[in-house]
């Protein structure tokens, strides 16, 4: 194990780089014997205890100025049950690398979201999601955790073992313990056929459930300041494989959707006049096109430009409308948005705080290009998101406190009360936690 006192440059800073700590000593354990002991000596210190994995999340759910946990030697897979079709993986592990593990052992998640830079524990602590009409988030693919709790004393949870901290710390929020091991429910790789196409906005309100009843996995994003959209339909496929050509892949993916796009994000962000122009011609900029691969090479796309995000979880049932609102304000209110809004859906699962905790979701994200001015758009968006009884997701911006989640979650207060029994003390608590969830 590794631990270092912060000096004079010991800041740390999320990836959206709206986010930065100061925290008095980083430790980097090898075992969980080391990350339990390191739990302990903050508790002698006095000190609070946050991990951090990829700095994705653009809350400041990892900040804090106590002990940093940086989980990158916990990391690669524990055991593979074929016969139970499950993976036990260390909560340090990246998702691109575990998906590439599960490639070569033949076995795939059921679902993904659309980066896969995140470590697992981070992932799914936040509630990372990607859309599926009947597969739910990352975190709704598990079957067993590990954690060390304050105290330092290392806990199992499954539906069968000790049921109740399951239920809850599948999206922990780091307030329950710190996360070392992750079971997840896998299967035989499998093909999508991904059909990628443009297509007018008032045909995708007009059509969605459709859109949604008819594929495994729809989602579209908008191009404000425009009538159009970019639409992706990912289904099952019984082959054959039939991938990207390379360099239409690369064409696409890396010079138009990130390069072409970082430029046209500079122009817009040096003159916000010309954003209207250039949501014109990005929108128009890819072509449709389909492709058939194994899924998290289908589910994940690269994500190179930055940006600051704030996403909300409203009712299915509600998406077009709330939609056509978020639509209404951004055509009156003179915000220039470079960035197009994403829209994925998610099935209810039984997760406490799951943003789709209970009930069928849909989830609207709206973005801003890094530097640019965000708060007057992401606070319209905010207050048409929260009429709709809208659940932020924990790891993207939002205004929203304990009082207001105490409304949205039926479960809330069951989760308040293990982390009273977990963590009584609060040697995980950082200033987020205390707004979210109450002191």
């Amino acid at each position: 194990m590794s631990s270092t006192a912060n000096g004079k440059n010991g800041t740390w800073r999320n990836w959206g780089g709206n986010v930065s700590a100061r925290p008095a000593r980083e430790v980097t354990p090898a075992s969980v014997d080391e990350l339990a002991a390191a739990v302990r000596r903050a508790a002698e210190d006095g000190l609070k205890v946050k991990a951090v994995g990829a700095g994705h999340s653009f809350t400041s759910i990892a900040a804090t100025d106590g002990v940093l946990i940086r989980p990158q030697l916990l990391t690669g897979i524990r055991s593979i049950d074929r016969e139970n079709m499950t993976v036990t993986v260390e909560a340090g592990t990246p998702l691109k690398r575990l998906n590439v593990a599960l490639a070569r052992e033949g076995l795939s998640l059921t679902n993904m979201g659309d980066i896969m830079e995140q470590t697992v524990s981070g992932a799914t602590s936040t509630g990372t999601h990607g859309t599926g009409r009947d597969s739910g988030s990352i975190a709704a693919q598990i079957k067993g955790l590990e954690l060390v709790t304050a105290d330092g004393s290392v806990l199992t949870c499954s539906e069968k073992e000790n049921p109740e901290v399951f239920a809850a710390a599948r999206i922990g929020l780091g307030a329950l313990g710190l996360v070392t091991a992750i079971t997840f429910a896998v299967e035989p790789v499998f093909l999508l056929t991904a059909r990628e196409e443009p297509m007018p906005l008032d045909r995708v309100l007009a059509d969605y459930e459709e859109l949604w009843a008819e594929n495994e996995h729809f989602e579209f994003y908008w191009f404000p300041h425009t009538d159009s959209t970019n639409t992706k339909r990912n289904n099952r496929s019984a082959g054959p494989e039939k991938p990207v050509p390379q360099l239409k892949s690369w064409i696409e993916d890396e010079l138009l959707s990130n390069g072409a796009f970082q430029v046209a994000n500079w122009v817009g962000r040096a003159a916000p006049a010309t954003i209207p122009a250039i949501a014109q011609i990005s929108s128009k900029a890819l072509s449709a096109r389909t492709y058939t691969d194994i899924p998290y090479k289908v589910f994940t796309s690269p994500r190179r430009v930055r940006f600051v995000e704030m996403e909300y979880a409203v009712p299915r049932a509600a998406v077009v409308e709330t939609l056509r609102e978020l639509k209404a304000m951004v055509d009156r209110s003179g915000l220039r948005v470079s960035f197009p809004v994403e829209v994925r859906t998610a099935p209810a699962d039984d997760i406490t705080l799951s943003t789709a905790s209970g009930r069928d979701s849909a989830y609207i994200a709206v973005h801003m290009f890094r530097g640019t001015p965000y708060q007057r758009y992401f606070t319209s968006a905010e207050r048409i998101f929260t009429a709709h009884e809208g659940r932020p997701h924990w790891g993207k911006i939002h205004t929203r406190d304990a009082e207001y989640f105490s409304r949205v979650y039926p479960r809330f207060d069951e989760f308040t009360a293990l982390r009273d029994r977990l963590d009584p003390d609060r040697r995980f608590q950082n200033d987020y936690l205390r707004r979210v969830l109450g002191a």
